[in-house]
């Protein structure tokens, strides 16, 4: 179910609205003027991370200082 952005060509209203089938997407009105004259926006995805990077390596095993790769290996199986 894909989330499109729409402007109002009435209000100059932005908002996004989950569409489930393109079928309903004719019925969207404006949540401030309730008007249907809305040209639909390209979407913009911002993804952000918090914190340094990850390092590709996996957890480290506290009883060995070595990866926690093998099953058995220590209590912390990630796999």
């Amino acid at each position: 179910m894909p989330i499109y952005e729409y402007l109002c060509e009435e209000c100059g209203t932005k908002f996004e609205k989950l569409v489930r089938r393109a079928a309903d997407a004719p019925g969207i009105e404006c949540p401030s003027c309730g008007q249907k004259r809305l040209k639909q926006e390209y979407s913009t995805f911002a993804a952000h991370a918090n914190g340094a990077a990850k390092s590709a390596e996996g957890p480290t095993c506290p009883g060995t200082g070595g990866p926690c790769g093998t099953p058995g290996m220590c209590g912390m199986n990630f796999n």
